[in-house]
């Protein structure tokens, strides 16, 4: 084989090594010839020719994501820190455009987002910006829209991940949620107490009430006792103001019987006058001597009138 023929095969070799290159997958390469756009290669084993054609970059075709962290002012002067995450991707019909058009997307995402952050979360409180934070992403994501399909870039999501008040406001904040709750805790507290002194009340009302109705029953039956011991007194032949003079001194002596025995004691008090019990004795004996005197001046009206019925009904 001749030395031309070996330099051909050679030089041959070279160029369809050099002219063989793979695409990776989610990638694609932008290919120039002669320093010009000539075309894009996708995924898979791809040709070009050696020298004349030359690989000018690559695309990440896969979704990214750019974490951006600003400091702003809210309505009310609170300095805040909110970190946004935004997730993009190179759109596949517009590489040309974000190769060619957008030379730093990261720089261009950070920008726009730092200019609607500003312009939004000053609207807002900082009690606010907490509880509309979803507003605020969303607002990202349609001035990002808007702005980066022109670079041929799509916007995927945007989401406000953190929000981050100065370490005084936060304190702050703590201080006002604790003594909230305490305020809140202090009412439930206030009407537990009320609600258990209502119960109370309510109880020993209720205890009273009962108390009376039983005391009005014992009186009411200490009442009926009485009259059936005067009417058995009165069958036995004492009458009415006898029977009530026994009844006293009986409940009398009762009641030295019930403190004895209230009290744990056989020490029964009486009076330590000498007379006092002869005074008693004469008074049950004039109190009876009176009430059999009574008796019979009743007994003799009661007899009279009787006889005055009697002649009545006999001269009709």
């Amino acid at each position: 084989m001749s030395p031309l023929l070996v330099t051909i095969i050679i030089v041959g070799i070279l160029i369809i090594l050099l002219g063989v290159f793979t695409v990776r997958q989610q990638s694609a390469a932008v290919i120039q010839r002669f320093g010009k756009f000539h075309s894009i290669r996708h995924a898979g084993l791809q040709l070009r020719i050696p020298v004349i054609d030359q690989i000018a970059g690559r695309i990440n075709l896969r979704i990214q994501q750019l974490d951006v962290n600003v400091e702003t002012k809210t309505k009310d002067d609170v300095f805040v820190r909110l970190k946004v995450s935004v997730q993009y991707l190179v759109l596949k019909d517009k590489i040309y455009d974000a190769f060619y058009r957008l030379e730093d997307p990261n720089q261009q995402i950070t920008s726009y987002v730092f200019d609607t952050v500003r312009a939004e979360v000053p609207k807002l409180k900082l009690d606010d910006v907490f509880e509309k934070k979803d507003d605020i992403a969303i607002a990202i994501r349609r001035e990002l829209e808007q702005s980066m399909n022109e670079y041929g870039y799509g916007i995927i999501k945007a989401l406000v991940t953190d929000i981050d008040p100065d370490v005084e406001v936060k304190q702050a904040m703590n201080r006002i949620n604790a003594a909230e709750r305490q305020k809140v805790a202090a009412e439930y507290d206030g009407e537990a107490e009320r609600i258990r002194i209502v119960a109370k009340a309510t109880a020993e009302a209720e205890s009273k009430r009962l108390q009376g109705r039983g005391i009005a029953d014992q009186r009411r039956e200490i009442a009926r006792g009485l009259e059936e011991s005067v009417h058995v007194l009165n069958r036995v032949g004492i009458n009415s103001q006898e029977a009530s003079a026994l009844i006293v001194i009986t409940q009398h002596y009762d009641t030295l019987q019930a403190v004895s025995e209230s009290t744990r004691s056989n020490l029964i008090l009486l009076p330590n006058n000498p007379t006092a019990a002869n005074d008693m004795l004469v008074d049950l004996t004039t109190s009876f001597a009176a009430a059999n005197t009574m008796g019979k001046i009743n007994k003799e009206v009661e007899d009279e009138e009787e006889k005055e019925k009697r002649d009545k009904q006999r001269d009709q």
